[in-house]
């Protein structure tokens, strides 16, 4: 199975990160811890370069792709810690309206917790009762619904969630590196030490194994692809974070650094359908099955 891109996807991934680039830089990153709240300018203009309607057909408006391109602009918003309801609002766009362009976020309750409920339009679920909780995350603002039924998570979700991490991972990496090769200790680059070296060639093939899996799991659509991709992906974004500002050191917890924030939003996003515990489960039965 090969997972090399297409001149389409290198170019749909590409322009969504220059996307990014222009409008939520580091700079805008900040902003946005500091000030929080959903920047509706930026929603819309996700809208309108079809993020949210990158999977409905052509006939009803949308893009007309499939789940490799999806997974390749969720890897982009992982990577740029992208702040808002995407996953909920991208899987509102056939039956929400305004969710496709923009014009209307969506929250989701997903195993009794529900993001950015305080900002959505439409909520899918009931949220009613819902309490407020403390967010170790700045940039993704939680709710609990108590009692919420824990459904079986929907694939796509558990997919597009592991490219988030993806992203993440791939993030924690680059910035490591990064900074691996400019700090200077004892007249080195700290990069030069092998116990720093160990830890950014770990970070590396973590989330380059993620990729592969993700990436099949894209093609393949398969539950139990999924839920290994997930596990490996919440892994490398997880790990690879906390390993990221290891290298950085106190540097990592300031607030002009993002590596702190990556590994707050690896945290939250690693709570997602049910954790890592609902694709433990998955391949524990699909395993099952196979012995039997």
């Amino acid at each position: 199975m090969r997972f090399q891109l297409s001149d389409d996807q290198t170019a749909l991934r590409d322009g969504m990160r220059e996307l990014l680039a222009r409008r939520f830089d580091g700079e805008a990153l900040r902003a946005a811890v500091g000030a929080p709240g959903l920047d509706r300018g930026l929603w819309r203009e996700l809208g309108a370069a079809g993020f949210f309607a990158l999977r409905l057909p052509e006939a009803d408006g949308g893009v007309g792709l499939g789940l490799p391109e999806a997974v390749l602009v969720f890897e982009e918003a992982g990577r740029a810690l992208l702040p808002g309801p995407l996953l909920a609002t991208h899987l509102a766009a056939a039956d929400v309206p305004g969710a496709a362009t923009g014009e209307a976020v969506v929250a989701r309750v997903d195993g009794g917790l529900v993001e950015w409920l305080a900002e959505a339009d439409a909520v899918r679920g009931d949220a009613s009762g819902a309490l407020p909780l403390r967010s170790v995350d700045p940039l993704t603002p939680l709710h609990r619904v108590a009692g919420a039924a824990d459904p079986d998570p929907d694939p796509v979700a558990v997919l597009l969630t592991a490219a988030e991490q993806l992203g993440t991972a791939t993030r924690a990496c680059e910035l490591a590196v990064q900074h691996a090769r400019t700090r200077e200790q004892f007249g080195r680059p700290i990069g030069a030490f092998q116990a720093v070296k160990h830890l950014c060639a770990e970070m590396l093939v973590r989330a380059e194994t993620a990729r592969a899996a993700v990436y099949a799991a894209a093609v393949t659509a398969d539950r139990v692809d999924i839920a290994a991709a997930r596990l490996l992906a919440d892994e490398a974004a997880v790990r690879g974070a906390r390993d990221c500002l290891q290298v950085h050191g106190g540097m990592g917890f300031t607030w002009e650094a993002e590596v702190h924030l990556h590994v707050k939003r690896a945290w939250v996003r690693a709570q997602r359908g049910g954790g890592g515990t609902r694709s433990h489960e998955t391949l524990a039965a699909d395993l099952l099955g196979l012995m039997f």
